[in-house]
């Protein structure tokens, strides 16, 4: 969980016969020892240059942030399911873990489509076609993906987890005391998900690259590459802003595809993943009091996300 000026982590061990003699949890196996909680304060770069904080770049700062501390957290979360005896997952490992993942998730979203689209390129003729067809072919791929992911029996418990972020912040937005029964009661979607995020930029990214029209090829490459920080910025805004205006029909309507998509990455928590998740925004509120004491409706898609 992260809050304005901290951060937290909360994991539950195994127990050690668990992973006596060298064993490894399976993916579907859950740990059932007790909850071991990491925390630390929040140095946001947003604070530490103006220039930072306007529209869009803070959009691109937030997102790299974001990625900086889920890294982080993956990295604890793994660690603390190994045997004592077994050395930790280093530092270098998971940098070429985020190199490769930004490197594959831009090859899959961007570069293909725009291949795919340019193999016709001269067939279309149009380049209002030509970016509608990569816009819809880029689309396509991440609803693709995202199906694909939601069969994999190995993430069924991080989507439970996925789920159980969800409905411990909605019960503290709703000012509900926090206890696994309670977060239990609310739903597991939730409108400031990255999956909302991820389908607002496959969609913003069609407007984006529209002006572009039909360049060489080279060139489509080369701007599908640079202009990833931008529709990453212009997405956040738009998730910044339907945040604060939730309430309006409107903004539902236009954010609820994207909080549909929620049930293929979020599955629903036990009481024992609800406790996790709660340890994990207790720490949080204990680092911020202010938090306790503000009106959960003025936090509304703005400071405590998971």
């Amino acid at each position: 969980m992260r809050g304005i000026s901290s951060w937290a982590v909360a994991v539950r061990k195994p127990l050690p016969e668990q992973i006596a003699d060298g064993h490894h949890l399976e993916a579907d196996e859950a740990a059932e020892g007790e909850i071991e909680v990491q925390s630390g304060p929040l140095d946001s770069w947003l604070r530490r240059h103006r220039v930072l904080r306007l529209p869009i770049i803070r959009g691109v700062v937030a997102l790299v942030e974001s990625m900086r501390l889920g890294f982080t957290a993956l990295g604890i979360s793994a660690n603390a399911q190994l045997p004592e005896d077994e050395q930790e997952i280093s530092n270098g490992a998971w940098v070429g873990t985020i190199v490769l993942s930004v490197v594959l998730a831009i090859g899959l979203f961007f570069l293909v489509p725009v291949g795919i689209t340019s193999l016709i390129k001269d067939a279309i003729g149009s380049s209002f076609l030509f970016w509608l067809i990569e816009g819809l072919i880029r689309t396509a791929i991440f609803l693709g993906y995202l199906i694909a992911l939601s069969r994999l029996r190995d993430l069924r418990r991080v989507f439970e987890y996925h789920g159980a972020e969800h409905k411990t912040i909605s019960c503290f937005e709703a000012g509900m005391p926090l206890t696994p029964t309670n977060a239990q009661r609310f739903s597991r979607l939730h409108p400031r998900c990255g999956t909302t995020f991820l389908l607002i930029v496959m969609i913003v990214s069609i407007f984006v690259f529209a002006p572009l029209g039909l360049p060489a090829w080279y060139w489509l490459v080369a701007t599908r590459i640079i202009g990833v920080p931008l529709v990453a910025g212009i997405s956040f805004e738009l998730i910044k802003l339907s945040g604060k205006q939730r309430r309006h029909a409107w903004v539902r309507a236009i954010m609820w595809p994207g909080i549909q998509l929620q049930y293929l990455t979020t599955r629903e928590p036990d009481l024992s993943q609800l406790a996790v998740a709660i340890a994990s925004l207790e720490a949080v509120l204990a680092a911020e009091p202010r938090l306790m004491s503000t009106n959960a409706e003025d936090l509304l898609g703005v400071e405590v996300v998971a």
